[in-house]
């Protein structure tokens, strides 16, 4: 029988509910979470590409005459500029907060058994799904199978994003505006735990708060809008970039909002030792990939080859250096090395924090302390029989001793 091990997760990350998933259904179980979140990514197309419609002219004409009441409602200036500006970008923002719980759901069912790994499993997916959904999807909307048949190759991609992608400067300027600072204003807010707790006190009549409704960070939504932002940020710059100020106020709203919630806000009941690190890396390699892969279509519509030559080095050393990155640093978030853990031994033993360290670990894997409770109970009971028993032996033997000297002198 081969035994799979692997490094257990500290005390308060492990997710009790999958440690009784067997082995083999592992790879099953990931396979099947794997086609479902595709599925997802590609049914939510429908949403997006009628969202989409909204912003074209022709489109809004064509609703207009099948609905002849809302055609003189239409064609007022400030209410056409709301339906086509304003409005598919907080449509789509609705839509949107359906995804992460339902990523997270599927990152449940993968099988991880400790909390970080689920979270990261549903940063993963829930980044790719508004890369493709809410990027690409927008950027090649309207026709998209008439976009996709225009690619005859490889070669005709960075043409096509180069064509593409300035058409919608200013849908992703209204989006950060509506998606981007709106979720600031209710990142502060918390409007939903603040609704929570009205209910549970004043309707359900609970002053009491349970351990568990402590906020933690949101990992699997906050990092993939950042990082979406930031590729917004980046391929825009080139082509469009008046919308660098819009990024730039957010970017500097989003370090004082979060470093407030951060420190008085969330509390973090697990470590995940970095694991986020290296999907913000990819992430923010992939960005610049495409930046240049788009610059580089750009520069092939300007009939420029001395610039076009200058893009394809980036390209090879933006992969090199991706690749230096993985040799060099990617060990360290899979391993910790053992100089660090020596040193918290010696910082823990300088302390005096050992041997509590050393009792908590008896109780600290128990997924009921009640379980661990009565066990901890049972190990003293016996423990506590045995030197009873022992120190009873111990008496017995040696009046024994005591008593043998004396018959012998009787005698």
């Amino acid at each position: 029988m081969l035994w799979v091990t692997e490094l257990a997760p500290e005390p308060h990350d492990v997710y009790w509910s999958n440690l009784s998933i067997p082995y083999k259904q592992v790879w099953f179980r990931k396979i099947t979470t794997l086609i479902a979140s595709v599925v997802f990514m590609f049914v939510f197309l429908v949403p997006v590409t009628l969202v989409q419609g909204l912003t074209q002219r022709k489109q809004l004409d064509n609703l207009a005459s099948r609905f002849p009441c809302i055609e003189g409602i239409l064609k007022q200036k400030f209410i056409h500029g709301v339906v086509a500006g304003y409005l598919p970008s907080v449509i789509l923002m609705l839509f949107l907060y359906t995804v992460p719980p339902i990523m997270m759901l599927f990152s449940a069912m993968e099988g991880n058994v400790s909390r970080s790994q689920r979270k990261r499993s549903a940063c993963i997916k829930v980044l790719y799904f508004m890369i493709w959904n809410v990027f690409f999807v927008n950027v090649i909307s309207g026709s998209i199978l008439r976009q996709l048949g225009a690619v005859s190759s490889v070669a005709d991609i960075p043409t096509t994003l180069a064509k593409a992608v300035p058409n919608q400067a200013t849908f992703f300027s209204t989006y950060i505006l509506s998606s981007g600072w709106a979720s600031l204003s209710c990142e502060i807010m918390q409007p939903f735990p603040l609704l929570c707790k009205f209910f549970r006190k004043f309707i359900l009549r609970k002053n009491d708060e349970p351990s568990h409704y402590a906020l933690t960070f949101p990992h699997h939504t906050e990092i993939p809008r950042l990082l979406l932002f930031v590729l917004i940020g980046f391929t825009y710059s080139i082509m469009a970039p008046t919308i660098l100020p819009f990024l730039l106020i957010f970017f500097c709203l989003a370090f004082l909002v979060y470093r407030n919630q951060i420190l008085n806000v969330y509390v973090p009941k697990y470590q995940s030792v970095g694991e986020f690190w290296p999907v913000v890396h990819n992430a923010i390699i992939l960005t610049l990939l495409l930046m240049q892969v788009i610059g580089l279509g750009i520069f092939g519509l300007k009939k420029s080859p001395v610039a076009s030559g200058f893009v394809i080095p980036l390209i090879v050393l933006t992969l090199l250096f991706n690749e230096y990155c993985r040799q060099r640093f990617s060990p360290v978030f899979k391993r910790r090395p053992a100089q660090i853990l020596i040193e918290l031994d010696q910082q823990d033993e300088q302390l005096g924090r050992k041997e509590e360290i050393h009792n908590q670990i008896r109780s600290a894997y128990f997924q009921n302390p009640i379980i661990s409770f009565q066990l901890s109970i049972n190990s003293e009971w016996s423990m506590s029989r045995f030197t009873s028993r022992h120190h009873g032996d111990e008496e017995s033997s040696h009046g024994m001793q005591l008593l043998k000297p004396s018959r012998n002198s009787t005698g």
